[in-house]
């Protein structure tokens, strides 16, 4: 890892982080001022962006990366857990939360796949599991279509890695890039978002139920323009279909999770992968929603260090022998 590519927390001003015109981002030292697992916090300079990055524990590299409109807070529980295991690394996509917003065609999968992998090469690391949620399950999938990472396993928690079908799926880009092409959308949607339980219905409507700390931070999230503008361009820039034509010939040991009560990425739709991609292996989880890894994060977790032991990429636990004494 490159020491001079990391500047100390107090010496980034909320002012010098890029975003899109006239779309104000998080701002650290108010909105990150009691982030979930701060002190594994800090910002690298990669891919022409300053990102935020937490780092924490020790052991082989596990990479964990959000979905959209999401930060590092999603793993605020779930990340300490694994570090007992792994040495975890958790960005913040580009746009989202801390990072710097890139112009918006980088908004894009490849685009996100080229530029966190230029990331972990700043960083000096090469995981040996990457997990993504949602959208992050398609970023890293892509990474090791593309090879620019070589893991052991991928895990996709309620992964997004199919094109939306039918009516919906002919409806929703386009409605995207017109809602992330207003200048207006992001601040009265941040607005909206400020209202009271505004933030608890959009989660309920995931099929998930968050403590009142988890759902504190998405509204601090929901409630910048900046993370919302990039949010929108994220999906407005979003193509899946060549992802899933690829899909057969991905060859890093695959892991679907998926939620049973799940109402934004059909329970389905891991099935559907499961049939696309030799070997994968689907674990359904009954009545956690969307945000199953933050419902449940000792489940999930465990599940997570359980499959890694199974597919050799962490020791399998050896019995303690029981000394007689004769």
């Amino acid at each position: 890892m490159r020491s001079q590519d990391h500047l100390p927390l107090s010496s980034v001003p909320h002012t010098t982080l890029r975003s899109i015109p006239g779309h104000a981002k998080p701002d650290w030292e108010r909105d990150g001022r009691d982030w979930p697992n701060r002190d594994s916090s800090s910002f690298v300079q990669a891919a022409g962006l300053r990102w935020h990055v937490q780092q924490m524990g020790q052991g082989p590299v596990l990479l964990l990366v959000h979905g959209t409109g999401a930060a590092t807070h999603s793993w605020r529980r779930l990340a300490p857990l694994l570090a007992s295991h792994f040495t975890v690394v958790a960005p913040d996509l580009p746009g989202h939360g801390f990072t710097e917003t890139p112009p918006t065609p980088r908004l894009s999968l490849d685009a996100m796949a080229h530029d966190l992998a230029a990331l972990l090469r700043t960083l000096g690391h090469r995981p040996v599991l990457v997990a993504g949620h949602s959208a992050g399950a398609a970023v890293l999938a892509r990474m090791c279509l593309d090879r620019s990472i070589v893991p052991g396993g991928l895990i996709g928690l309620n992964g997004a890695m199919l094109p939306i079908g039918g009516l919906a799926g002919r409806i929703m880009t386009p409605l995207a890039g017109m809602l992330a092409a207003s200048a207006l959308v992001p601040r009265l949607f941040a607005q909206f978002a400020g209202r009271e339980r505004v933030v608890e219905r959009m989660i309920a409507d995931t099929g998930s139920a968050l403590e009142p700390a988890g759902v504190e931070f998405y509204r601090r999230l929901t409630c910048s323009p900046g993370h919302v503008a990039a949010a929108l361009r994220m999906m407005a820039n979003w193509r899946l279909r060549p992802l899933a034509r690829e899909l057969p010939r991905l060859s890093t040991q695959l892991l679907l999770v998926t939620g049973g009560n799940d109402k934004t990425i059909a329970p389905q739709d891991a099935l559907r992968v499961n049939a696309l991609v030799p070997g994968s292996r689907v674990v359904r989880m009954p009545g956690l929603g969307h945000l199953a890894h933050e419902e449940r994060p000792q489940e999930v977790g465990a599940l997570l260090v359980q499959w890694a032991r199974h597919a050799g990429l962490l020791p399998e636990l050896v019995p303690a022998r029981i000394r007689v004494r004769r």
